[in-house]
């Protein structure tokens, strides 16, 4: 790996600029206490934290995070409605009195083990890497959605086309929905759907592989089905959404619904082995532990329910977890 140039090492935090509460285990000094990959509401919630338990902490922030394209953040408390950006703006500007936290705009691009800490390189705005050294990683990459291939999705997504009921369920409630998608996962959000209105249609976009039982339920909550291929969708009023059969038939709803496939944003959890659950999320323990020693997880690249508060809360969890093992390593029995 490249050595780490003069620009970057000067920026690194000196080992001695700060007061040690605690005598590190002998040899080398890792250049962070913990390095924290990802700058959504699990990271900077994680990064707070840890700052505020005076540990050395550098930020990746490797670029917008997943619910950029959503017009706003709900049911976070003290900051429902406010947008993705600016939630995140404010977490950063939070950050700024912890003097013992770093945010840099680059992307980590490998992370290799060495011996008990870990060496990480990163490539900057500029295209240009480097190396820097840590104790613990906090994974907190998210996930990306993987949309199906139907024209106006991706143009849609974030305003016609929505992802959790739970998130905008609220704003659009009692008016005409539709929910996208086939067999379990469809029946399953088309009645969690129908709980903000009573006017919900199911389009699954050619055979939508349900079960006797699962048409019974969704007639008995007045859900109707549509099974014909869908051609494109388009924009309505109002960021509303127009469903367009190949038939040219068109199902004008407020807002189509649907739960998206998702993989991992990068490929750091799989190249540094840690395990995966059935569904490509991050496995981690009650402590936000991977299956690698050393490297942590929190926030949408976990698995669970995927909210802006839960990350958070995550991220403080993980941050608590983290403070407490490096303690107990610096503070042998």
């Amino acid at each position: 790996m490249p050595a780490i140039s003069t620009a970057a090492t000067s920026a690194i935090p000196s080992p001695t600029a700060r007061p040690r509460r605690h005598r590190p285990a002998a040899g080398p000094v890792p250049d962070f206490d913990v390095v924290i990959i990802g700058a959504g509401s699990a990271g900077l919630s994680a990064a707070l934290v840890l700052g505020r338990c005076l540990r050395r902490v550098l930020v990746c922030d490797g670029g917008a995070p997943r619910n950029a394209p959503s017009p706003a953040v709900q049911g976070f408390l003290t900051r429902d409605g406010t947008k993705p950006a600016q939630l995140l703006e404010l977490g950063l500007r939070e950050l700024e009195r912890y003097t013992s936290v770093e945010v840099r705009t680059e992307r980590v691009t490998a992370i290799t083990r060495q011996g008990r800490h870990f060496e990480l390189t990163a490539e900057g705005e500029t295209g240009r890497s480097r190396t820097f050294t840590a104790r613990k990683i906090l994974l907190a990459t998210g996930v990306e959605d993987e949309l199906p291939p139907l024209d106006g999705m991706r143009e849609l997504w974030g305003t016609g086309v929505l992802h959790c009921p739970y998130c905008h369920g609220w704003e659009v409630r009692d008016q005409p929905l539709a929910v996208h998608g086939q067999g379990k996962v469809v029946t399953g959000l088309a009645l969690l759907v129908s709980r903000w209105s009573r006017d919900v249609i199911v389009c699954t976009d050619g055979p939508g592989n349900l079960t006797a039982n699962a048409r019974r339920r969704l007639r008995l909550q007045g859900i109707q089905v549509r099974e014909e291929p869908i051609m494109r969708l388009e924009a309505g009023p109002k960021d509303s959404v127009q469903v367009v059969f190949e038939g040219g038939e068109v199902l004008a709803r407020r807002a189509l619904f649907l739960h998206a496939h998702q993989h991992q944003r990068t490929a750091l959890a799989e190249q540094t082995g840690c395990r995966l659950t059935s569904k490509g999320a991050v496995w981690v323990d009650k402590n936000n532990q991977t299956s690698q020693p050393g490297i942590y997880g929190a926030g949408d690249t976990t698995p669970g329910t995927q909210q802006a508060i839960l990350a958070a809360a995550q991220g403080a969890q993980a941050a608590i977890c983290l403070n407490e093992q490096l303690t107990r390593e610096e503070c042998p029995k």
